[in-house]
């Protein structure tokens, strides 16, 4: 481990076990931003998977440090605390994005297990279909694991679309190809929705659906652990789309969610974050109260409600979560 990592876990342990670290949490609110919860730890350890994704003995280690540090509490009871009455103590709200199947194979049990609510934002147009999320088939096909025919086929579609692979991505080394595939896909981003599905379709689709269905979604919301929210239909992001395709976005997820769910959250959470004030106008105009950015910064009920500030979870601050509150620390605004 780097003398940079040193200091930041160091850093991070002082900051939440001294009461001089410890002032500028108090009566705050932490919302954490997670997306998958892999099988096993080795596959989440590579940069193009660190930032999505965690293994169960990283998330389980999380869960416990969590409990030791803050009060787990579901989203809305974070969100809606009255500022005159919140304890010293603060509180924690774990958010999963897009609705991958293993929130319920991986992440769920360990919920159930330490009794941690958490909320489910749902690309709606993926759950109950085999429509595949574009960063995971992109991704997993150029890493090899649908073979090299695949790769080399989805390599001549990204050269027609203009994105041909850089050289690094043929490295014999793991950590350097992982790090320039993340790179890579982070660039892919900017394409046109249409661009993106179409390269998704030359990936091999595999034999299982990559997002939750309908049914699990209903087993979940009725554990009483888990609600669920919007995250896009189609997960476009949304600063790209014009007024009336945003406005049919916003509408068919939800509309999704009502038929979906018995109780689903009045929170938006824009896919990749991404928002501006037109977008933020017409999130309000479908009667959402809330909905959650990715920029880091601790809750007090004194911001943007439309812009809500989360961290987010790796497999590295998961395992070591020291690093995570080292993140918080800077976030942090008393």
């Amino acid at each position: 481990m780097s003398i940079k990592h040193v200091f930041k876990r160091t850093g991070g342990w002082l900051y939440l076990n001294t009461s001089l670290g410890r002032h500028p949490l108090r009566g705050a609110g932490v919302i954490l931003m997670l997306h998958r919860v892999l099988s096993n730890d080795r596959a989440a350890e590579l940069p193009h998977r660190n930032e999505l994704c965690v293994g169960p003995e990283a998330f389980e280690h999380l869960l416990i440090w969590l409990q030791r540090y803050f009060e787990c509490v579901p989203l809305m009871t974070l969100l809606l605390a009255d500022p005159e009455s919140v304890p010293n103590r603060p509180r924690v709200a774990l958010t999963f994005d897009d609705g991958w199947r293993d929130n319920a194979m991986n992440a769920f049990p360990l919920l159930r297990q330490y009794q941690v609510p958490a909320s489910i934002f749902l690309s709606t147009d993926f759950i109950g279909s085999r429509q595949h999320f574009w960063w995971e088939s992109i991704g997993e096909t150029l890493w090899g694991s649908h073979g090299q025919v695949a790769r080399h086929s989805l390599i001549e579609h990204l050269q027609h679309a203009g994105r041909p692979l850089p050289v690094l991505l043929d490295d014999i080394d793991d950590e350097r190809r992982s790090l320039a595939l993340l790179h890579y896909l982070q660039s892919l981003k900017s394409l046109d929705p249409r661009t993106l599905s179409d390269l998704t379709e030359a990936c091999p689709q595999g034999s299982q659906p990559q997002a939750l269905d309908w049914p699990q979604v209903r087993m979940l919301e009725d554990s009483g652990l888990i609600r669920f929210g919007p995250h896009g239909a189609s997960h476009a992001i949304l600063t790209g789309l014009d007024d009336q395709r945003l406005h049919e976005e916003l509408t068919r997820s939800w509309t999704a969610l009502e038929n979906g769910c018995a109780q689903p959250l009045p929170v938006y959470c824009y896919p990749n974050g991404d928002n501006d004030a037109r977008v933020r106008q017409q999130v309000a105009a479908h009667g959402f109260a809330f909905a959650l950015g990715t920029e880091a910064g601790l809750y007090r009920n004194d911001g943007d409600p439309l812009n809500l500030p989360r961290f987010g979870v790796s497999q590295r601050n998961a395992h070591h979560p020291e690093l995570l509150a080292w993140r918080i620390r800077r976030g942090a605004h008393p």
